[in-house]
């Protein structure tokens, strides 16, 4: 049977991000994917220049609609935006807390542009995130979350996590991509403990969209019944593989976007 996959996030048109990049990976990942918009953004490679925010009951009618007709087998979460829309998506989830729910806490663009209100956080934590299956911070997320300054090393990542996931959510993600190092490990924290996911560093500027791309290709493989650890290892080998292909791709003279479907396409097509 294939799996439904609903994203609830931004769109970004230039394709390497948000709502675009969440249907190529679960596309990928061979899961039918479904999109509910909560922001159009003006921007490229190069940055984010414009925002316009869909007004929260649009949002929750929505994904209300979704799951009238639809089976949906798990929920990603992207650019939330603002407090009135976490607080509307967390409304219209609050009664499907039996399907797994990533949430991609998307705070800041790669250009630096902020994308999460400062006021939103505390409904994002205290509402959407004990809805959280798995969340998935990168280091400056996960810092912004607890209000305590960004890791600069494991020892300080596993803290974080722990602290995270005592707020709510059954397993969390801390991503070590910020970290000053060749490495960029990632720290899994669940009910049995903590889990180490070692990496080395892809020497490339291609990275645009590397989070909403993970965080959707988890919701792929929880939606086919993998464990969190089971779905971070797959998700990552994916991704891995996605960043290492991105300079197949001609988009953009920014920060590129990763190549979804390196595994499918030929490089001569």
């Amino acid at each position: 049977m294939i799996r439904n996959v609903l994203s609830i996030a931004g769109s970004d048109p230039s394709g390497g991000a948000g709502i675009q990049a969440d249907l190529k990976a679960f596309s990928a990942r061979g899961v039918y994917g479904m999109a509910v918009l909560t922001a159009l953004t003006a921007q490229n490679t190069q940055g984010v220049s414009g925002v316009h925010l869909v007004p929260p009951q649009f949002v929750a009618d929505q994904i209300n609609a979704v799951f009238a007709d639809v089976r949906v087998d798990a929920v990603k979460i992207g650019m939330i935006a603002n407090a009135g829309i976490a607080d509307a998506v967390a409304g219209a989830l609050t009664d499907h807390r039996d399907i797994p729910i990533v949430i991609d806490p998307v705070m800041i663009a790669k250009g630096g542009a902020a994308l999460l209100a400062p006021e939103a956080v505390d409904v994002l934590t205290h509402r959407l995130l004990p809805l959280a299956t798995l969340l998935t911070p990168n280091l400056p997320e996960a810092a912004a979350l607890l209000h305590q300054p960004v890791a600069t090393n494991r020892a300080d990542m596993a803290v974080q996590a722990e602290r995270l996931r005592a707020l709510g959510p059954a397993a969390v993600l801390v991503k070590g991509g910020h970290l000053d190092s060749d490495e960029s490990p990632d720290v899994l924290a669940t009910a049995a403990g903590l889990h180490w996911f070692e990496a080395r560093r892809v020497p490339t500027k291609n990275t645009h969209g590397t989070g909403c791309t993970l965080s959707s290709a988890l919701a792929a493989e929880l939606a086919k019944g993998a464990s969190a650890r089971e779905a971070v290892a797959i998700a990552k080998e994916y991704l891995a593989g996605a960043v290492a292909a991105a300079g197949h791709l001609t988009v953009g003279s920014g920060h590129g976007p990763v190549q979804h479907f390196h595994a499918l396409w030929k490089d001569d097509i």
